[in-house]
């Protein structure tokens, strides 16, 4: 038998069954974030911030490796890039006008 026959083609694309629960498909909603770092993870806080309420919550903690941030900060990109072909110019929301502080609960 010739070796190449053996081998799996390379060039399929595994397909992965993905499930998703109830309480993570409704998704939750942040209008502000705190990213953070060490050597092997970074974490992002996603936060809904009620400045009128004196009050906050973090709505999502994600940690990953520094790799699969550099991956996921492209695809962010792509598909911005991808939205204002088709729907024009995303401009940038304005920061808090002073700082927030954190304070643990």
């Amino acid at each position: 038998m010739d070796n190449q026959q053996l081998q799996p083609d390379q060039n399929k694309q595994r397909q992965l069954q993905v499930k998703i629960s109830d309480e993570v498909l409704k998704g939750v909603y942040s209008n502000a974030m705190q990213a953070t770092h060490s050597r092997e993870e970074f974490t992002i806080d996603f936060l809904h911030l009620s400045p009128h309420q004196g009050a906050g919550v973090v709505s999502a903690k994600i940690i990953m490796s520094p790799g699969h941030l550099k991956r996921m900060i492209s695809a962010l990109q792509d598909n911005v890039k991808k939205y204002e072909e088709k729907f024009g110019n995303i401009e940038k929301a304005q920061s808090l006008e002073e700082p927030v502080g954190f304070k643990n609960k």
